[in-house]
């Protein structure tokens, strides 16, 4: 995919709103728009850069106040589509690097900073849903490599305010990585 744009907004009307005016704006393909925790509406949509800009404009314009992150990433790591769309596979070892966000725009946009930095897998990204409206990605592989990957991740221009919380874990436990799937 060439481009992704994220818009998170804290009223469901307005989302609906705002994702009608996504897709009208420009041609760009929905890939998630749902509400979700607490009471927001999470719009993840695709294409071409210049049409993905001028959706997410469209989109923000109309949500107004009611906005609360958004992202444009151009060329985003093929392993950030993969978790978001839930076909990434949990890892079996390794270290363990957790980044922990208070908005599901930077959480996307630290992952693929993260994955984009060094030689780690995606191994879940999980966006508001259950959680209270944070989002986290779980990254996996050598504890240099992790390390690496998290830093840049939380320290992502557009992630930073909104990291709450951060780990990396040289040697989890097996019970650990099975917790997490």
């Amino acid at each position: 995919m060439e481009s992704i744009g994220f818009l998170e907004l804290n009223s469901i009307a307005r989302g609906i709103e705002a994702a009608d005016a996504v897709g009208k704006a420009a041609r760009v393909r929905v890939i998630y728009a749902r509400a979700g925790c607490p009471g927001k509406y999470y719009l993840l949509f695709g294409g071409e850069l210049a049409a993905v800009q001028a959706s997410l404009e469209a989109g923000a314009a109309l949500g107004g106040g009611f906005v609360v992150d958004s992202c444009v990433i151009p060329r985003p790591h093929p392993q950030v589509i993969r978790a978001i769309a839930n076909t990434a596979r949990p890892p079996e070892s390794g270290s363990l690097g957790v980044m922990e966000f208070y908005s599901v725009a930077a959480a996307i946009f630290a992952a693929d900073a993260a994955v984009k930095a060094a030689d780690v897998r995606l191994s879940d990204l999980r966006l508001a849903v259950g959680i209270g409206g944070k989002s986290y990605a779980v990254l996996t592989g050598e504890v240099a490599a992790v390390q690496e990957a998290v830093s840049c991740g939380v320290n992502a221009e557009q992630s930073q305010g909104m990291a709450l919380a951060h780990v990396v874990i040289p040697r989890p436990g097996k019970e650990v990585f099975e917790s997490l799937w």
